[in-house]
């Protein structure tokens, strides 16, 4: 039944106030259970007046020792993202193995969890001088970018591992340009110089238990220092200027080549075709010759003038003057070159008829006795 329905006797549960029905006084609900607690701790156990009072005192301490536990099991509830690894210490000893994604739980106090990132990748930027191999001094710069591959490794073994990075980082570095010459690092030689730097980091890193994974070393910047910059830009105009001079050379020497091969092929196919000229010409010859043996043994006068008359023709057509032996030693010199520019000449001026017609006929009487002259020395 309840307290306010009909015949309840108007029964008040907040402390018998009759037919008052306001708010519970909130001051004396607190001194009630200031007294109860100081009737536990204070009039000690037992049954008696205060019995009742005791029994509450034990409720609400069982209460508060659930919050606690309650309260305890609930702080130990983590979880690890997926992108991380939880490192577990239990009474200050790291436990094998680490913990992986999701939800979990530890006994608060008792066991701790570091949380390490294994998939962002981070970076280290590192800037030094340094002597190289031919003893120049060189200023490199470099990236480095590692991710932790063992999270274990990098919270326990190594008190500041990143520290331990850098330092490698610059011992490696020291190392590979120590042995490398200023034109290898300034030039082509730079990407090796890289390479090498982050397998020998590597080795550094994997033999101090960093749990460091190096993916990348980046040589950003390779240059002199300040205080000869300016000489070390003549030296490479220079080896540049040089450079493109001997691409140029190499240019003309690539079109002339050809064409001395080209000049040389010609000269060797004119020489294979006038040596197969000659040959031909040698073969006709004496071909021709054996025919004409063949005919001067069936007819020897016919043959021999003939032969004397194509020596004449062929060694007079070349010559502009003809000497003549006629009886009595006189010598006669006949000026064909002249005798032609007088006939030009008697073309364009028809006065000169008669002098034309004279040396016509001292020409066919020249002549005339040559033949005679000829036919007496044959007989």
């Amino acid at each position: 039944m309840a307290w306010n329905e009909p015949g309840g006797g108007n029964r008040d549960p907040w402390g018998g106030r009759g037919g008052d029905q306001g708010p519970p006084d909130l001051d004396e609900a607190f001194r009630k259970l200031q007294a109860q607690l100081s009737g536990i701790f204070g009039k000690g156990r037992g049954g008696g007046p205060g019995g009742g009072d005791v029994k509450a005192a034990g409720g609400l301490l069982g209460l508060g020792l659930g919050l606690i536990v309650l309260l305890y099991f609930g702080l130990g509830v983590y979880q690890v993202d997926e992108q991380e690894r939880g490192v577990v210490f239990r009474f200050g000893a790291v436990q094998e193995d680490p913990v992986m994604p999701g939800l979990h739980w530890n006994p608060p106090i008792i066991d701790r969890v570091e949380k390490v990132n294994v998939t962002r990748v981070q970076s280290h930027e590192h800037s030094a001088q340094m002597l190289t191999e031919d003893e120049n001094i060189v200023e490199v710069s470099l990236t480095v970018q590692w991710v932790i591959n063992d999270p274990k490794a990098f919270v326990v073994e190594v008190r500041n591992p990143v520290t331990s990075l850098v330092h490698a980082t610059e011992s490696a570095l020291r190392h590979v340009v120590g042995g490398s010459e200023m034109d290898q690092a300034m030039t082509e030689g730079r990407e090796a110089i890289g390479l090498e730097v982050q397998e020998r980091l590597q080795n550094y890193l994997d033999r101090y238990r960093t749990g460091i994974l190096v993916s990348k070393v980046n040589i950003d910047r390779t240059s002199p220092p300040n205080q000869v910059r300016e000489a070390f830009d003549d030296v490479q105009k220079a080896k540049e200027d040089e450079q493109r001079v001997i691409n140029e050379a190499n240019a003309v020497a690539e079109s002339v080549v050809p064409q001395a091969r080209g000049e040389a092929q010609k000269q060797i196919e004119r020489a294979n075709a006038y040596r197969d000229q000659v040959t031909a010409r040698a073969d006709g010859e004496a071909e021709r010759f054996t025919k004409l043996l063949k005919e001067y043994q069936g007819a020897k006068g016919v043959t021999r003038d003939r032969l004397y008359i194509d020596t004449m023709e062929s060694v007079l057509g070349n010559t502009s003057k003809i000497m003549v032996d006629v009886d009595g030693n006189n010598m006669m010199m006949l000026p064909l070159e002249q005798l032609q520019k007088a006939g030009a000449a008697a073309a364009v001026a028809p006065r000169n008829d008669d002098i034309v017609q004279d040396l016509a006929d001292e020409i066919r009487d020249v002549n005339d006795r040559a033949d005679a002259e000829r036919d007496r020395a044959i007989r």
